[in-house]
């Protein structure tokens, strides 16, 4: 049983504004997203800002090396759009190079069959060909009006001040440094002697930063050399050859070759309105599944759960995702709206957190781990191959309600990331605003058999899960996170409103500053 209280109460008011908002799992990247959309730009524009800024100031969780998926809604075309950038195995990856164990299942978010030295989960051996860059790259390019350096030089200037830890990151950066210490640049980077987190003193405020010199050069190079500059340039060439040397796949021919995707998304209706989701390789055709089972009318929390449950065995029969629904995940989601409407719903991850535990020296970047999608055992729908796109489980969704109001959701946390956002779709649909949507006490259903149901659930509502299911619950903490932590923005009418999981102490929702531009 939990020592933690059960009195504690946690709010966290949605923002509201007739100005742009910007909603992010970190409140100093949602604030130079806010300063962009006060400079004039689009939310395209916050939306570049915001990923490089994410990269540095939570790069356990995302940055430039990794990979995601985002949905954008236009407001002058009134039309949705899809961009996958999502990871992909590098060309000459041999299968062979990942013999089974024969030890039990995999030690992190998926329960693959174990690969000898858990070369799928760590190391340069489990990088895959990142896409983030690209694929806000290909948004910028058709929608950006600022130009792509001031929007890229934020982040330099943060990585340029290093990074402050306080007492979550201090736990973060705890919670894998054993496996950081196993590589001599991370552990450079990230632990004190290469071997301890950096934990300042319990009674004082801490003043501890780490240096990301290097990653502040890499950004500067991004930034004048434009997007392109990670995938065909000296960034690109210098990352790949760290890889190599340090044993992995990954070459720069891989780079050079890699191609964000424009597509169209997945609509449906649902509940009297409609989403739009991601359409292939990621959560959305299994959000659209969930409410293709679910009835409004039958439905409730637990009619929900059973769409979701069915959705999932779907998912875990058809395209072959089998990760364990204990494990967290390392992204990053963010939200943003501007005055005019227009709308970005961005999630980018390194897949595990902190990736694959090794930083590339030349480049001062943390690598993704996105081997580690693949099944290692062959002939299944997931199997790993070379050349081969990874399957994930991020959902941003944009959503359009019968009254004319729209959303921008998505969320991180791996396979939670699901259930948080259909039930979040479910009550904004149903008229809900943000503040009682995101403060409502949620479920999640990940496929793993049991519900993990928020312990602030009404009775009654525990009731009708336990008659088809087996509930455990659990309180919405900080860590380890028993739910997903999603953002979302919306527009009514002419006002915006923002919102961030209330039990995430660093994320928030920060609107434009009044009378800007």
């Amino acid at each position: 049983m939990s020592n933690l209280s059960r009195s504690t109460r946690t709010r966290k008011p949605a923002c509201r504004s007739a100005g742009g908002i910007v909603a992010a799992q970190s409140r100093r990247a949602a604030e130079i997203g806010a300063q962009i959309l006060a400079e004039g730009g689009d939310a395209v524009d916050a939306a570049t800002a915001v990923s490089f800024a994410l990269g540095v100031v939570e790069p356990w969780m995302s940055g430039p090396a990794g990979g995601g998926a985002m949905m954008v809604f236009r407001a002058d075309e009134g039309r949705a759009y899809a961009v996958d950038y999502g990871m992909r195995s590098p060309a000459g990856l041999d299968p062979r190079d990942f013999p089974l164990s024969g030890e039990g299942v995999a030690s992190d978010l998926f329960a693959w069959k174990r690969v000898a030295d858990d070369r799928n989960l760590e190391g340069a051996s489990a990088v895959a060909v990142p896409g983030t860059v690209d694929g806000i790259g290909l948004a910028h390019g058709r929608w950006g009006r600022m130009s792509w350096a001031d929007l890229v030089r934020p982040a330099a200037s943060l990585a340029r001040e290093g990074l402050s830890v306080d007492w979550y990151a201090a736990l973060i950066i705890a919670s894998s440094a054993r496996a950081l210490s196993r590589d001599a640049d991370a552990a450079a980077l990230f632990l004190e002697d290469g071997v301890f987190p950096p934990i300042g003193s319990w009674t004082a405020l801490s003043d501890i930063r780490l240096p990301f010199h290097r990653m502040a050069d890499t950004l500067e190079a991004i930034a004048a050399g434009g997007p392109r500059e990670f995938h065909e340039g000296d960034v690109g060439r210098e990352l790949a050859r760290d890889v190599e040397a340090k044993g992995g796949s990954l070459r720069f021919e891989d780079l050079a070759t890699y191609r964000a995707a424009l597509q169209t998304p997945l609509s449906f209706a649902a509940l009297g309105g409609r989403l739009h989701a991601t359409p292939e390789l990621t959560a959305g055709p299994t959000l659209r599944d969930t409410f293709a089972g679910f009835s409004a009318e039958a439905g409730g929390l637990a009619g929900l759960a059973d769409a979701l449950s069915a959705a999932y065995e779907t998912r875990l029969s058809t395209m072959g995702d089998h990760e364990s629904p204990k494990a967290p995940g390392s992204t990053s989601h963010f939200s943003v709206v501007d005055k005019h409407g227009n709308m970005v719903a961005m999630t980018q991850t390194l897949l595990s957190v902190f990736g694959s535990k090794i930083v590339s020296p030349s480049t001062g970047l943390l690598l993704n781990n996105g081997i580690m999608w693949f099944d290692p055992e062959q002939g299944r729908p997931n199997s790993l191959a070379g050349g081969k796109r990874c399957l994930m489980n991020v959902c941003p969704v944009l959503g359009e309600r019968s009254d004319g109001a729209r959303f921008a959701l998505g969320a991180s946390g791996g396979r939670k990331i699901l259930p948080a956002v259909a039930q979040l779709s479910r009550m904004l649909l149903g008229g809900a605003d943000l503040d009682t949507a995101f403060h409502a006490p949620r479920i999640d259903v990940s496929g793993g058999g049991t519900i993990i149901a928020d312990e602030m659930l009404a009775e009654g509502d525990l009731a009708a899960l336990r008659k088809r299911h087996e509930v455990r619950t659990a309180p919405r903490t900080v860590f380890p996170y028993a739910f997903a932590c999603p953002s979302a923005v919306m527009r009514e009418g002419s006002e915006n409103s923002g919102a961030t999981e209330i039990a995430a102490p660093w994320a928030d929702a920060v609107a434009e500053a009044a009378g800007s531009a």
